[in-house]
This record gives C-alpha cells, sequence and structure tokens, in this order.
C-alpha cells in the first residue's frame, strides 16, 4: 500500500491504452480493503474478473462499494465522511477514469495519517578507529 501520483496513473492509464488502468483499479480495491482491515471483500483481482465477466455491472456495484469502504475507513480515524458510494455510482457510469481519481485522492490522504515521516533523522556517521602503523 502505498501513495500513487493521480496524474501519472491518468497518463499511464491512456497511454497504455488502459492496461495500467486494469492494474490501478486492482491496486484501488487492494488498498481500500487494508484501510479498513475486514475480512470479507473481495480482492482486486476477483473484482477486476467479475467486472469483466458482467460487462460492467459489478463495476458500478464496485464503485459503490468503494466509497462505503473509504467512509468506514474516515469514520475509523474518526474523519468525517459523506456518502461518497453515491458519487462514485454514478461517475462510473459517465466518466469511471473522475471516480478512480477521486478515490485515489481519498486513499492518498487516508495512507499519509498512516506513514511516519518519509525518512528518520539519520544518526551520526561513526568513523573506524584508525589504525596505528606497525611497530618496527
Amino acid at each position: 500500500m502505498r501513495q500513487r501520483s493521480i496524474p501519472v496513473c491518468i497518463i499511464l492509464s491512456i497511454v497504455t491504452c488502459g492496461i495500467y488502468g486494469i492494474y490501478w483499479y486492482i491496486m484501488l480495491t487492494e488498498d481500500s480493503n487494508v484501510l479498513v482491515a475486514r475480512p470479507g471483500y473481495a480482492s482486486g483481482g476477483v473484482a477486476f474478473l467479475l467486472s469483466l465477466i458482467t460487462c460492467n455491472i459489478y463495476g458500478i456495484y464496485w464503485a459503490y462499494k468503494m466509497g462505503e469502504k473509504i467512509d468506514i475507513a474516515k469514520q475509523m480515524r474518526g474523519w468525517p465522511s459523506s456518502n461518497s458510494g453515491v458519487l462514485y455510482l454514478i461517475l462510473e457510469l459517465v466518466f469511471p477514469i473522475i471516480g478512480w481519481a477521486l478515490m485515489q485522492n481519498e486513499i492518498n490522504n487516508l495512507i499519509a495519517t498512516m506513514q511516519p515521516p518519509m525518512q528518520p533523522p539519520m544518526p551520526p556517521m561513526q568513523q573506524p578507529p584508525m589504525q596505528q602503523p606497525p611497530m618496527q
């Protein structure tokens, strides 16, 4: 689980003709599952396969459930949350990549609160003791 750059995800999805979009879809699902820490949610691969098999009918349901999971993750941290599921559902019908970008933004914000600062302070450098030349 890591933060992802939204513009890079969008550009890579376009440049790779949607192949990166599949990876992004799977990782959005996996990251949201980790954030809510509840078993029983479909994995990213299963969610993608179900969307593919059902001609994205499951994808519409997935978008709504992603909103619910993000709202649950916010509530677990004491953040105010709204019913994001409806927004993501509508965006999944109209222009899915915008919904994914909004989901990624929320996930990035949640991940940022979980991680310590990027680099801990460095310990002072210790030099090895200087060796004395052998006495003759």
